[in-house]
């Protein structure tokens, strides 16, 4: 009668198993929940690169449309600059984790070659030093070159710069987007700057 009663337990038992491994209710929750985090994973990656090169574009809008207003203008002053970045760097909207810094270099190229006639620039200490690509560098010539610069801030390290660097965030610092544009005076021969350091 024992042995009976446990031959019944195990038949019980086993027919649990295969009812259990018949079941398939549940399955797409558990294939869910193996899922969703790699759905989640290429979502931020695809917003954060989308954004990353959107921001990339705007950082060279922005050196372009200074470049431009600064060439139209007949002289300068470092207020008129000042304007002209301030209205210059509402392209970089809705953009704001970080700030951009502009550099303005007023060249003039000898037969011995370039000189800094006079700099503005945003944010940072002023760097008197200049490349002029050869194919520009003509003799008895004045040329601007406007720099733009921003430490491009990801969002995932933006929303986490309260926390601790450690992990996954540790991995996502500053992205530094830079463009250079280089422009000829389009009022005058220069375009002079009355209170610019080396002015």
């Amino acid at each position: 009668m024992a042995s009976a009663g446990a031959h019944g337990a195990m038949r019980k038992l086993a027919a649990g198993i295969r009812r259990l491994c018949a079941d398939r209710s549940g399955v797409a929750a558990v294939e869910f929940a193996f899922i969703a985090p790699v759905l989640l994973i290429l979502y931020f990656i695809t917003m954060e690169a989308s954004q990353g090169l959107e921001t990339s574009r705007k950082v060279a809008r922005l050196g372009f449309t200074v470049a431009d207003l600064v060439s139209q203008q007949s002289q300068v002053n470092t207020e008129t600059l000042g304007d002209i970045v301030a209205v210059a760097a509402s392209t970089m909207q809705p953009y704001h984790r970080s700030t951009p810094t502009i550099t303005i270099t007023a060249i003039t190229i000898t037969s011995e070659g370039p000189t800094v006639e006079w700099r503005y620039k945003t944010g940072e200490a002023i760097d008197n030093t200049i490349n002029v690509p050869a194919k520009l560098n003509v003799p008895d010539s004045f040329l601007l070159q406007v720099t733009s610069t921003l430490d491009y801030k990801p969002i995932i390290a933006w929303s986490g710069q309260n926390v601790a660097a450690t992990g996954l965030i540790s991995s996502f610092g500053d992205i530094t987007m830079s463009n250079t544009y280089y422009v000829r005076p389009r009022v005058t021969l220069t375009v002079p700057c009355s209170n610019c350091p080396g002015s």
